[in-house]
């Protein structure tokens, strides 16, 4: 290991600081007040752009990117510019996409006694509307003898080959 420091003397005045500050206030009142304007799809580029110019005085002047070599801060503030523009982009494709149409297919019929927000159902029981189906009748002499008090008639008799 090298026995040497980085020792870096910055020499900020308050008169700097405090136009940073002053800057950085700006922007977001600039913010605050396009954030209440109708810009339509121009809202989010505004936004980011603002934010982006934010992010670039922060890391300039409190980061000290401004004093370190001129690379990184050009590589920081262009990635800062890259990720609003690719974002950006982004919006703007999924802004331009329409709603698909459905063609051709049929609506879902209406169940007015399908259990939905407000209704309630005893657990266990069967949902309204979707109790046991009826059981039709499938020996009509058998069912009105049985009526009338008669004893069912006996299945006639397999014959066996």
């Amino acid at each position: 290991m090298s026995g040497h420091s980085h020792t870096v003397s910055y020499s900020a005045s308050l008169k700097l600081y405090a136009g940073v500050l002053t800057t950085l206030l700006v922007l977001t009142a600039i913010t605050v007040a396009a954030s209440r304007i109708d810009f339509g799809a121009g809202n989010i580029v505004i936004a980011m752009i603002i934010a982006t110019i934010k992010a670039s005085i922060v890391a300039l002047f409190f980061m000290h990117l401004r004093h370190d070599k001129p690379v990184n801060a050009i590589a920081f503030t262009s990635s800062l510019f890259f990720l609003a523009l690719f974002i950006g982009f982004c919006l703007i494709d999924a802004k331009s996409r329409i709603t698909p149409i459905t063609v051709g297919l049929k609506p879902i019929p209406t169940m007015p006694n399908a259990p939905g927000p407000g209704r309630h159902f005893v657990p266990g029981a069967p949902l309204p509307g979707f109790g046991p189906a009826p059981v039709a009748a499938t020996t009509a002499p058998a069912a009105a003898a049985a009526e009338h008090g008669a004893a069912p008639a006996a299945p006639a008799a397999e014959q066996h080959h």
